[in-house]
């Protein structure tokens, strides 16, 4: 597979989810990981990255060795499977398709220098299309299979209603075998297309998610009581409003004062008079939110570094890493480890 940038790497998040299908495969995963330089121990940091041409080896070791051309499809599988807790938290952020859609977390930011799936609205339908970031990836099996599995997966699972796939497109030509990818994506498939995407009915816009027992407003309330007390709040109903709703905006990335002025319906200049008249900066009120959240996020080890960051509003593991670091000296694995 062509890789037009030896510098590109993925987490090791993304190698594990190969390593897994590999282990079911029955293959000899520790011996072909050493055929392309990739040392199990790396594996073992979530934070770590491995270059991405090692990646692409490995993974076509495990076609040539296992004789399936089904591998990305098995481990989009395991991707997705890997980030349910996610899917959980998402699901007391969002009510609706649409909505997730608009928050619809980075592939960039989860797996690596891979690319991503761009959201339009075509008439009737909505097409989540795959955009790998190198071109001469396009036509390989691999990352399209991986992401659009992963996408069908996650669309699927979301709502109250199942969502189905319209009609699936693939660069590469039509394999020998289509069995799984018709059980994934349907009978409506067509291969040597421009683009690797997913089609979807645009009416399940409006469909509702489904709710888990876990209700983010009454968790809010509650973590905000909990977690900020100590700060010398005193029942200071404004400073647990605001601290509530950035815990609800962090997320979306949303997280500038006039962003959150809107959302608690004041103006700008009434939030900093109110943040003044408290000797309260808000970055320093938005430090300790993301700061106590960040270590009740890290006691849930169903949730990757990766996740937190998300669910943090940081724009990839390193940024919250070095955050991290900063308030406590150590990195959030290290921290895990005790």
């Amino acid at each position: 597979m062509p890789v037009p940038n030896p510098q590109w790497s993925v987490y090791a998040a993304t190698v594990n989810s190969l390593v897994q299908v590999a282990n079911m495969l029955g293959l000899p995963t520790k011996d072909l990981l050493q055929q392309v330089g990739i040392e199990s121990s790396q594996l073992q940091d979530p934070e770590s990255r491995i270059p991405i041409t090692g990646v692409f080896e490995f993974y076509d070791l495990l076609v040539r060795e296992s004789a399936s051309d089904d591998v990305g499809l098995y481990t989009g599988r395991v991707f997705y499977t890997n980030g349910l807790n996610l899917q959980l938290y998402m699901g007391t952020i969002c009510r609706t398709f649409r909505e997730y859609l608009n928050l619809m977390p980075s592939l960039l930011r989860f797996a690596g220098d891979i690319g991503e799936v761009k959201v339009k609205r075509q008439g009737e339908v909505i097409c989540l299309n795959w955009v790998p970031l190198s071109q001469e990836s396009r036509s390989h099996r691999f990352l399209s299979d991986m992401v659009l599995a992963n996408s069908a997966y996650i669309i699927d699972t979301l709502c109250v209603q199942p969502i189905r796939v319209e009609k699936a497109c693939f660069t590469y030509p039509k394999p020998a075998d289509t069995g799984l990818l018709k059980t994934l994506f349907g009978d409506n498939l067509h291969f040597d297309q421009p683009f690797s995407c997913l089609y979807y009915d645009s009416q399940s816009l409006d469909y509702p998610l489904t709710k888990t027992g876990f209700d983010l407003n009454q968790a809010v309330s509650h973590q905000v009581q909990h977690l900020f007390r100590s700060e010398g709040d005193d029942g200071d109903q404004f400073l647990l409003e605001l601290k509530s709703c950035l815990m609800k905006l962090l997320p979306t990335g949303e997280t500038g004062i006039d962003a959150v002025a809107k959302e608690l319906g004041v103006s700008r200049r009434t939030l900093q008079r109110r943040l003044g008249e408290r000797d309260s900066p808000f970055s320093q009120v938005l430090q300790t939110v993301r700061s106590e959240l960040a270590f009740n996020y890290l006691a849930d080890q169903h949730l990757g570094i990766t996740d937190i960051a998300f669910l943090l509003g940081y724009g990839d593991q390193s940024s919250f890493s070095s955050a991290f670091k900063s308030w406590c000296g150590k990195s959030p694995s290290e921290y895990r480890q005790g």
